[in-house]
């Protein structure tokens, strides 16, 4: 029988197939990519908010189950993941201000199979192992490198999101051309930000599901960026042609 850490480095071997595969064959079909010919649709609103429910709720379910052996270290983890995926789930649907707008079914499936698997990867490695995180974990460096990273992290895509949303007036679906802090030099910093959010609990949580999640936000995220990259190039005569996609001075 296939041992956890197997099955981890065979999720990561798709993950490195993924981003081949998003970078130069197929960009996935929802925002500004949306395609009708991905079969049914449903309400954007409420396909972020099924499809991101999921890593929100098997988190919690794995740490209610192993309620007595979770330490203060480990709390810690359960806040910063519900602060991101409380926000994903349920406050971002509720923010943008596109309305009917939709996306293919297909894709909110796909990232429900997606968010499962990786949250059953972490979750239920973080709740099984609580004498990996001592207490004086909290003073390590991985801890506090991590925590750093994070927050900064959180915060590049919390403002970036804002940014995105108050481009349009309520009722809008047109798109513009973001301005403004990280936007000066890159075009997703939203994206570029939930990058360094996900490095930084990797690597305050230094294990390999941490990194193994991380692994797999990049093979979406940095497809995807390039593609809003192009796609902005290609829609706005004026764009500015000094910005990078997703890493400011790189690419």
């Amino acid at each position: 029988m296939l041992t956890q850490s197997t099955l981890n480095y065979i999720w990561i071997a798709i993950a490195v197939v993924t981003f081949f595969y998003l970078l130069f064959f197929k960009t996935a079909p929802y925002g500004r990519h949306s395609s009708d010919n991905w079969g049914p649709t449903i309400s954007n609103r409420l396909g972020w908010f099924l499809m991101e429910l999921p890593a929100l709720a098997l988190f919690l379910f794995f740490f209610a189950k192993n309620l007595e052996y979770t330490n203060q270290v480990l709390v810690l983890f359960v806040v910063f993941w519900c602060i991101h995926y409380v926000n994903r789930a349920i406050i971002f649907p509720l923010r943008i201000k596109t309305s009917g707008k939709r996306m293919p079914i297909v894709v909110m499936l796909s990232a429900i199979v997606f968010n499962t698997i990786n949250t059953y990867f972490i979750g239920s490695f973080l709740a099984s192992h609580p004498e990996l995180y001592p207490q004086s974990w909290l003073y390590s460096w991985q801890f506090l490198l991590g925590f750093v990273l994070f927050a900064v992290g959180y915060f590049i895509n919390q403002y970036s999101d804002y940014l995105l949303i108050n481009l349009r007036s309520d009722g809008e679906t047109n798109y513009k051309i973001p301005n403004g802090f990280l936007f000066k030099w890159i075009s997703c910093p939203n994206l570029f930000g939930e990058l360094v959010e996900w490095l930084g609990f990797a690597v305050m949580t230094w294990c390999l599901p941490g990194f193994t999640f991380f692994i797999w936000t990049f093979a979406n995220l940095v497809p995807r960026a390039i593609s809003h990259h192009k796609w902005y190039l290609n829609k706005f005569g004026n764009y500015p042609k000094d910005r990078k996609a997703i890493i400011p001075f790189l690419f």
